[in-house]
């Protein structure tokens, strides 16, 4: 099979973490027959070097003709003073909504290999870590309208019937393939537009009967996630408080560098990245976790490509890369052995098999 994946390295670690994640595509590759050709493209702080722009259109357009997108990470304290409108992170932002992924998955679990390393007691990591963030990504506050009038800064918050709708169908749809549970999130104590989430979910919850639907208040749900996780199967929230959500949930799993994420949309074209930025205190250190960017290239070939044995060839290389007892260093514990981030990737290729 031949497949089209549009590489954006990015700022910082970017660069590093990608390459040892397209290391591990090529061996897939040559293991299972495929073919993968990489389309690079500059987006963040190396953009606005280059081009004077996050995400000029010709770089979006190679994003939109790919079968998917891989990216690292991008942004840094460099371009912290450029204009607002031009930020790296905007043509993140920008990206999204040129591919059309409304839908950014973000699973948080628990490997058993690092079960010391999570912040939360042990007698609560023992019941158990494992469960998916469902956040709508292109709507809500981040892409309403924002504007500062003298001393005052406006940003607003807007969803409609539709957008709630077509992310709602997404918990309940990924609800169905895990235990049937999903907890929608919002705050419809104070916010209108958590009112009508709440009732167009309620609504929809009539379609998928073999899903158990329970509501929760995003600042209820900060609190169980860290004093009850096992309770959860899929969470569907809005973009803001997903943003939020995710990250908690990222570091009761013992770090942020392990975590992969997902954004779909209408077609099989995803854009794939790990959740965590782009860490420029270690960039070009070789100190960089790449494993959150080696899972997010197996969720591509799991759900983009329909090749679910190559994405579990990854995930078992991972878990051997853990058992024999190699770390980078956001996951190091008492006699592991510290690895760089080429030398994470060369072991998890060398483990890679054919399954």
């Amino acid at each position: 099979m031949v497949k089209q994946i549009a590489v954006i390295r990015g700022d910082g670690i970017g660069p590093e973490i990608v390459d040892q994640a397209l290391r591990v595509l090529d061996r897939i590759a040559v293991l299972y027959g495929h073919t993968f050709h990489y389309t690079d493209v500059d987006m963040g702080g190396c953009a606005i070097d280059k081009y004077g722009d996050p995400l000029p259109e010709s770089e979006l357009k190679k994003c939109v003709e790919s079968d998917s997108v891989l990216l690292g990470a991008v942004g840094g304290d460099k371009w912290n003073n450029v204009p607002g409108h031009l930020r790296p992170e905007r043509g993140l932002l920008r990206l999204r909504a040129g591919m059309g992924v409304y839908s950014n998955n973000r699973p948080a679990k628990i490997w058993p290999q690092l079960a010391d390393a999570s912040p939360l007691k042990a007698s609560i990591v023992a019941q158990g870590i494992d469960f998916i963030i469902v956040r709508e990504l292109i709507g809500g506050i981040y892409f309403g309208e924002h504007k500062t009038e003298g001393n005052t800064a406006i940003d607003v918050l807007k969803y409609s019937e539709t957008e709630i709708e077509r992310i709602g169908r997404i918990g309940f749809e990924t609800a169905q393939k895990r235990n049937k549970k999903l907890c929608s999130v919002e705050k419809s104590n104070v916010l209108d537009s958590s009112r009508l989430w709440k009732k167009v979910m309620h609504r929809l919850a009539a379609e998928y009967p073999d899903v158990e639907l329970s509501d929760m208040l995003v600042d209820n749900c900060a609190m169980q996630i860290v004093k009850n996780p096992a309770q959860f199967d899929v969470i569907v929230t809005e973009n803001m408080f997903g943003d939020i959500l995710s990250d908690e949930a990222s570091m009761i799993t013992g770090s942020i560098g392990m975590i992969p994420s997902s954004s779909l949309g209408a077609t099989a074209c995803g854009l794939y990245e790990p959740i965590h930025g782009s860490a420029p205190d270690i960039a070009g250190q070789d100190k960089a976790n790449p494993i959150g960017t080696i899972l997010s290239a197996a969720m591509m070939l799991r759900y983009s490509f329909d090749m679910p044995g190559e994405a579990d060839a990854i995930e078992h290389a991972v878990s051997s890369f853990l058992d024999a007892g190699f770390r980078t260093a956001d996951i190091m514990s008492d006699g592991m052995t510290l690895v760089g981030c080429q030398r994470c990737g060369e072991l998890i290729v060398r483990s890679l098999q054919k399954i």
